[in-house]
């Protein structure tokens, strides 16, 4: 070490050099642990302190398949992209456990960006129904909307997911310093990679950032709204879906490999041609998983 070295930034390199060896040894733990029973899962999703906006978001989005799909271990160190208001964020924190952290990453938002309009949630179950929470939301008028970093912290303040640490940064970016090399085990994101389309965001850059900073064995796990073929990420805006060999096609060219395919929120019956299906019916979306080599 550099006698040179001021005080205080002796002490941050030593702190740095500390939390990349406590990350180390939280993935080499949550390697050798194994995936989640279908009883702990069914414990975790049933905890009584989940809030009722998230049950509601059960219906549609089954929390037990897609975690026992994902393979969630005890002490994993995880990134959830585009983590919106955190309703999957915080599962995979509660999975993980004290052990392991989930980041949940959003982009930089503008301080005169306009306020969303509520609108009916997309996806599996009752497509025509609108939540409780949601009407209330419609029902007032328009106000600032917190961040999605300010959401996450607030679930943050719960001692059952303490883990979950915010981080905004841009999509070409994503991952915080101290996981850019191999920090992660795990690194999801949950029906928005479509929007990466419209958004205009360097997805090539994107997903070497996420391969990069996977260990070797790390997994990747996208779900999204299925779009028609050929249509690749062109309805991103509008229809707001993506076609799905396309999506793979992306993830691949980056390095991953291609593992599992989730079938849990399949519905061949919606024709793919409108945002929310006619009849009203669940949408048909897809859950694909990758590894780093």
């Amino acid at each position: 070490m550099n006698a040179n070295l001021s005080p205080a930034l002796l002490v941050s390199v030593m702190f740095g050099l500390s939390a990349c060896v406590n990350l180390s040894a939280t993935s080499s733990a949550a390697s050798s642990a194994p995936p989640l029973t279908r009883e702990r899962i069914a414990e975790i999703v049933a905890s009584p302190d989940r809030s009722a906006a998230d049950r509601n978001n059960d219906l549609r989005r089954k929390p037990e398949q897609m975690l026992g799909f994902i393979g969630v271990r005890a002490g994993m160190v995880a990134l959830d992209l585009s983590a919106g208001g955190g309703y999957a964020t915080e599962l995979l924190a509660r999975a993980v456990g004290p052990s392991g952290r989930v980041y949940g990453q959003s982009a930089p938002r503008a301080p005169d960006s306009p306020t969303r309009q509520a609108v009916a949630p997309e996806g599996n179950s009752a497509p025509s129904a609108t939540s409780p929470q949601t009407a209330s939301m419609a029902a007032a008028p328009p106000t600032g909307r917190s961040t999605s970093a300010q959401a996450l912290a607030q679930r943050a303040k719960n001692p059952l997911v303490a883990n979950i640490v915010p981080v905004v940064r841009k999509f070409e970016d994503p991952i915080p310093p101290e996981l850019a090399s191999g920090g992660l085990d795990l690194v999801t994101m949950m029906f928005n990679y479509h929007d990466l389309g419209h958004m205009g965001v360097d997805r090539t850059r994107m997903n070497k950032a996420v391969f990069s900073a996977l260990r070797s064995g790390g997994i990747y796990v996208i779900a999204d709204h299925s779009g028609r073929l050929g249509s690749g990420i062109s309805e991103s805006g509008t229809l707001h879906r993506i076609e799905e060999a396309f999506l793979r096609r992306e993830v691949q060219a980056a390095g991953f490999k291609f593992v599992d395919q989730g079938n849990f929120l399949r519905n061949p019956a919606d024709p793919r041609d409108r945002n929310t299906p006619e009849r009203a019916q669940p949408k048909d979306e897809f859950v694909l998983k990758f590894v780093r080599p």
